[in-house]
């Protein structure tokens, strides 16, 4: 039977302002360690040696303790001021305790917390601190490119050192062994590959020096990793979907006043981050027709407000024939329908969702869907839109929001994940970030190619992300050739 695989865990103990118990001198404290086996029943795992006349005594002894992730160890520290021989700790002054687990220790890496007294009440200014060395480490899968290991040649010599780590920078070499890719390729969960972490400086100087301990590669593998053109060039098509918001806050179309209102020339903010995006985006599409939707409007015959309505008014085929066909259709449904509210994004996501899911079926990196969409001011369904950008962010998607007008847009900020991970209500975090928001009058003195190049800048990398964690090819796959 295998033996059960077990860490083990180095702690290392020091303290601070402990209480004086001696006259004249200052106390000499000692570190036991207990360690909670069921109830209130605690046993003595190991203690330190007494450190003399100090009230801020660093241990130089470590505690060796096994580590299971997968049990509650609860731990318990007790300092007491040694002032005779003998082995037994109730004839000597009690200076304080700490109890916590060890998963709490090993979490927090280094863990400071007060010394309170038997009764639960601090130990004075006491404190102590725990460190968690780990002497049988497992590290975390990693990726590196093939050329910068070893210019893809499989036979290349590759030396690999392991360090102790210090926060000052000062590392210590444990040891270093020399193999190959071809070698490490063997490696597998069933059978690993070991290596000898030899310090030549201790085997010089130690007699019997066998080894500084074994490193095992468990898992080695050689990914080819598609480029984003490669997805592109290898049959990967990106859908384009538009939305548009019709709410009231955008003013009366008629008004020049309005972000709606069509000035001489017979363009708007609209139409302008429309061409500025779709005229991109629309090379990557080969049949050049692109879906595109309104919401927060009250639309005819029966002008109920709807959230998720074609712009041309034919639900049963939303498509328009390229850019020209938006800006076609946007200028025939402008005077339709009468702007509303409120501000809703959820039900157009969930809209695009619902297709992006439905390519998740085919087995390559065949479609990717991006979303635009262009909006006034602050968004009505927080909530919703959150969980609906969360539960996407499974899927091949991205989504464009532009923010037009001189609104507050802070929670658009909010949605783009740049500032750190989003999460739905629930506290469900999105697993990648597919949100980029930009305010349009950032750019409205800009060239118009600039707002295109900002909004799809972060688009080629989602892309490769989706598809990569997914491990998916593209239809037609390059790399085969």
């Amino acid at each position: 039977m295998a033996a059960q695989c077990v860490t083990k865990v180095e702690l290392t103990i020091s303290c601070t302002n402990l209480l004086d118990k001696d006259v004249g001198s200052k106390s000499d404290p000692l570190c036991v360690l207990l360690q909670n086996s069921s109830g209130q029943q605690w046993y003595e795992v190991d203690r330190t040696e007494r450190v003399k006349n100090s009230l801020n005594p660093r241990f130089a002894k470590k505690f060796l303790i096994d580590y299971y992730f997968e049990l509650v160890q609860k731990l318990k520290f007790g300092i007491y001021d040694i002032d005779n021989k003998t082995y037994d700790l109730s004839d000597d002054d009690f200076l304080g305790e700490l109890e916590c687990t060890l998963g709490q220790i090993v979490s927090s890496r280094t863990l400071t917390k007060p010394l309170v007294l038997k009764n639960g009440k601090p130990a004075g200014k006491g404190s102590i601190t725990v460190i968690k060395n780990n002497l049988n480490p497992v590290w975390r899968p990693f990726k590196i490119s093939l050329n910068s290991l070893c210019y893809s040649d499989m036979d290349k010599s590759i030396k690999v050192e392991c360090y102790d780590y210090d926060s000052d920078g000062s590392h210590d070499l444990i040891g270093s062994f020399q193999t190959t890719m071809s070698k490490l390729k063997e490696a597998s969960r069933s059978s690993p590959v070991e290596f000898e972490c030899i310090n030549e400086k201790k085997r010089q100087k130690k007699k019997n020096y066998k080894n500084s301990g074994i490193v095992s590669v468990k898992h080695c593998e050689i990914i080819v990793e598609c480029t984003f053109l490669d997805y592109i060039m290898g049959g990967c098509q990106l859908n384009f979907t538009v939305g548009i918001d019709f709410t009231g806050s955008n003013g009366d179309p008629r008004s020049p006043d309005s972000l709606h209102y069509l000035s001489p020339n017979g363009v708007n903010e609209y139409l302008t981050a429309i061409w500025s995006v779709g005229m991109v985006v629309q090379d990557y599409d080969t049949d050049k027709m692109f879906p595109a939707f309104g919401f927060g409007a009250q639309i005819p015959p029966s002008f109920q407000v709807s959230h998720e309505f074609p712009i041309n008014f034919n639900p049963s085929n939303p498509f328009c024939n390229g850019i020209q066909g938006i800006v076609d259709a946007y200028r025939t449904c402008l005077p339709q329908v009468k702007l509303y509210g409120p501000t809703n994004f959820s039900p157009i996501i969930n809209h695009v969702a619902r297709f992006a899911a439905a390519a998740t079926q085919q087995q390559t990196a065949s479609q990717y869907f991006i979303l635009l969409i262009i909006t006034d001011g602050v968004i009505t369904d927080l909530d919703q839109t959150r969980t609906a950008i969360v539960n996407a962010s499974k899927l091949p998607m991205s989504i464009i929001i532009v923010g037009v007008g001189g609104a507050d847009f802070d929670a658009m900020e909010f949605l783009d994940g740049d500032d750190g991970v989003l999460r739905s209500p629930s506290g469900e975090p999105a697993v990648r970030d597919i949100v980029q928001f930009v305010p349009f009058r950032k750019f409205q003195n800009s060239p118009k190619e600039a707002l295109a190049q900002c909004v799809l800048a972060e688009v080629p990398q989602q892309v490769v992300n989706y598809f990569s964690t997914y491990k998916l090819q593209p239809p037609k796959n390059p790399a085969a050739k």
